[in-house]
């Protein structure tokens, strides 16, 4: 599986931006998707996760509420939908393919991953 991240950039607190992630190479609607973020000197964060016709999401507890997670399978395609932005959101995010039948926060659930897209949030 192939990922393509995008939608990156510099934001102000409180603003919005989406990202959106494509995939290709196998059949996209298998996959639970999920999305990360890696800030600077920090380690890889889970972020959001759906399950493969979108009925099932999971948050961490620090976007939950500005966030939200979709997908459509007819493009092949995941989104992250970041409201509300704060400062502490600057990361750079990364979206990928779950390998068990499961919404789970554990990177170690995730084996293809996209190559990332930057988010800037200036206070």
């Amino acid at each position: 599986v192939q990922l393509q991240a995008s939608g990156g950039g510099l934001v102000q607190a409180g603003g919005s931006l989406r990202l959106s992630c494509a995939a290709s190479g196998r059949t996209f609607s298998n996959y639970v998707m999920g999305w990360f973020r890696q800030a600077p000197g920090k380690e890889r964060e889970f972020i959001a996760a759906v399950s493969q016709r979108g009925g099932i999401r999971n948050y961490a507890d620090s976007v939950e509420g500005r966030f939200t997670i979709s997908r459509d399978n007819a493009k092949n395609t995941v989104y992250l939908q970041m409201n509300s932005l704060k400062p502490e959101d600057t990361a750079v995010y990364y979206c990928a393919t779950n390998m068990v039948d499961s919404v789970g926060s554990s990177s170690s659930m995730y084996n293809y991953w996209g190559q990332g897209t930057k988010v800037t949030v200036s206070s």
